[in-house]
């Protein structure tokens, strides 16, 4: 890519840095950046005589993330070798002459990284918190190699290219500019790269169990809010950052019958009656329930989609006075929506089937089998323990157990209250300078979607801050398409090449908010 425009050429005044990039500067960044691509063309702006001189290639998303998807971060539940990918990763903040530091955990070679941005500490530090593991691939069901970063009609493929080495590469391109333009900014910006955010012992909570003075911030920004195209697939809908997470928590179902050899069927097989409650669970919904922030984000959907039916059914959606009306009006939702998965899960405690257990040899029916259901609820809608009762209720009536999923050492009824205490916690404080920031950066790099905060319907590594009361968001920054948005932990994971350049422009803009 090309550098922003000269300051002074565009402004014609000499204006300061931070107030071209928030006023005349953005328009005339948003002129240049049609398409995206163009954010950064023109002519470079004057660097600082001690601005670093950064190599374009750390600078460019797409070249960043190549290399960050050559390295095999996969962390199949007990951690990863993230260590070649941090010191990759180290020295491209060292060639910009920013401070780093890599923490080894009791897991061999599964680090964090942590670079360091001094700013003048005005402000309290921004966290940019983005993980280096990534989940596992079935090679043989990809088109191509996983870990390649191979560009095809537009689009870059790899694990991870979405979730989240693709929102790690925006980031710290976007950051490399403003220190090759010579930037400072008003307060230190803080760039960790964890491990163990996809499952393990060592992830974001250990490391702020033993290293919080390294993390400390006042504000977070990690993964979540989707931006939505409209039904061509990349023409900016919906641009969101999210302010909650959906709340995780496992079931796991269990069938008991006699252990006999297989020549002889049994009737009361275990594996026969767990398809059975599987398959009846499997048809189900739980109901819908709507809070003040999927409210909010429903609204921005209908004000954005071209879609007149999408946005009536929304409307009926929002006004519906009682639960079958609701119910009625969440199915058109669905079945009108781009993007019908996700606003299934924003409507609901949704439940999926993960991983299955049962028999160890060919000729003997087993004695039993289960299941382990990944649960996902909504803060301040259903109660997950209103939702363990009714799947509990609907398996009975099959001869299923169904057992709540307690970390070790707790019971069923403390895990439960645990899930109440998060169940009732407040969405983060949206009257923040990083959420203004995120949505004036929104504004100017798409200036004919609609923005909106909203739920993230997954799950991030922000616990450790928003327990001690420290406001995080969430954004993914580039447009996806629902193939895409489906592909993620999937099978050719991906995504557009224009798309990660432009959101490398929306982070750019969003960092420039916060320069001295």
């Amino acid at each position: 890519m090309d550098d922003p425009p000269d300051v002074t050429a565009a402004s014609g005044t000499g204006l300061a840095r931070r107030t071209f990039l928030g006023g005349a500067g953005a328009a005339a960044l948003g002129a240049a950046g049609v398409g995206g691509v163009g954010m950064f063309t023109g002519s470079a702006l004057t660097p600082a005589a001690a601005a670093p001189p950064v190599p374009e290639a750390d600078r460019d998303p797409l070249d960043l993330l190549r290399r960050m998807l050559a390295h095999d971060t996969r962390n199949a539940g007990q951690g990863a070798n993230t260590r070649p990918h941090a010191e990759m990763l180290r020295a491209v903040w060292e060639n910009a002459d920013v401070p780093t530091e890599i923490i080894d955990t009791p897991h061999p070679d599964n680090v964090h990284l942590i670079a360091r941005i001094p700013g003048t500490g005005s402000a309290a530090p921004l966290l940019m918190l983005g993980h280096s593991d990534v989940v596992p691939v079935e090679r043989g069901k990809w088109s191509v190699d996983p870990f390649a970063g191979t560009v095809r009609d537009g689009q870059i493929y790899g694990r991870g290219a979405l979730d989240m080495k693709g929102a790690n590469s925006a980031t710290v391109s976007a950051l490399l500019r403003h220190l090759a333009e010579g930037a400072r900014f008003e307060r230190d910006i803080i760039v960790l790269t964890d491990c163990d955010e996809e499952a393990g012992p060592y992830g974001s909570e250990w490391l702020a169990k033993h290293h919080w003075d390294k993390v400390n911030a006042g504000s977070v920004l990690t993964e979540g809010g989707w931006f939505l195209a409209r039904r061509d697939g990349t023409t900016p809908m919906l641009i969101t950052a999210t302010r909650q997470d959906k709340l995780y928590f496992n079931l796991d179902l269990s069938a008991h019958g006699t252990a006999t050899h297989s020549s002889k069927p049994s009737p009361d097989a275990a594996l026969v009656t767990l398809s059975r409650a599987v398959a009846e669970l499997g048809d189900w919904l739980a109901p819908v329930h709507l809070t003040a922030v999927t409210r909010e984000y429903f609204g921005a959907l209908a004000k954005a989609t071209d879609d007149q039916e999408f946005a009536r059914a929304l409307g009926l959606l929002l006004s519906a006075r009682g639960q079958d009306a609701r119910e009625r009006a969440a199915r058109v939702v669905v079945k009108r929506s781009s993007y019908p998965w996700l606003h299934q899960a924003l409507l609901r405690t949704t439940h999926a089937f993960v991983i299955g257990e049962s028999g160890y040899k060919e000729n003997v029916i087993p004695s039993s089998a289960k299941v382990r259901v990944n649960c996902r609820g909504i803060p301040g809608g259903q109660r997950p323990r209103d939702f363990l009762a009714q799947v509990r209720g609907m398996a009975d009536r099959r001869g299923v157990r169904v057992a709540l999923a307690a970390p070790e050492g707790r019971t069923e009824e403390q895990h439960l209250d645990e899930l109440d205490e998060a169940w009732a916690a407040p969405p983060a404080d949206i009257a923040t300078p990083l959420f203004r920031a995120l949505s004036g950066a929104a504004g100017e790099t798409y200036p004919d979607a609609v923005f909106a905060p909203a739920l993230f319907e997954a799950g991030t590594s922000l616990a450790p801050w928003r327990e001690r009361g420290i406001p995080g968001y969430g954004v993914y920054p580039y447009v996806i398409d629902n193939d895409q948005l489906v592909a993620m932990h999937g099978n050719d994971e991906r995504i557009h090449v224009e798309a990660l350049r432009r959101g490398t422009a929306y982070l750019y803009r969003m960092f420039a908010r916060f320069l001295d």
